[in-house]
């Protein structure tokens, strides 16, 4: 009995000792810039589904973008119940966020109010009045 023990004690420090190894090797690589697995990248582009006008645009979004009926929205909408600044889209690294910016009408997603900021994936459908985007 005492060496089935003593069997099963070696089997449990050896896979201490690989997780071990194994989380160092992610460390330096964390530090070193190399990613241990690869991540896709989540959906960073827009497609207008249904639009008055913009029907088929696809816009990547890079950075941060207001989105708004204001001519100084850095992406306009054309919709006569979309805010000036209507909701702003962030690209992180791996995710894309929307803001709604304290607009009259709100901003849905998915056919919920978006009331706090919220992460979107690909296929997710934000909807400003009657202007319909996918993300891509």
């Amino acid at each position: 009995m005492p060496d089935v023990i003593l069997a099963l004690l070696r089997i449990i420090f050896l896979g201490l000792v690989y997780l071990f190894v194994w989380q160092v090797a992610r460390a330096i690589g964390s530090h070193l810039g190399i990613s241990v697995r690869r991540r896709r990248r989540e959906g960073r582009k827009i497609l207008f589904v249904r639009s008055d006008s913009q029907t088929g645009v696809e816009i990547e979004i890079t950075d941060v973008t207001v989105l708004g009926r204001s001519d100084e929205a850095d992406l306009v909408l054309d919709d006569p119940y979309a805010s000036d600044f209507h909701m702003r889209l962030v690209a992180q690294e791996n995710a894309m966020m929307l803001h709604d910016l304290g607009s009259t009408n709100g901003t849905y997603v998915n056919g919920r109010r978006v009331t706090a900021p919220t992460e979107l994936r690909r296929g997710d459908n934000i909807q400003v009045g009657r202007t319909v985007m996918e993300v891509r």
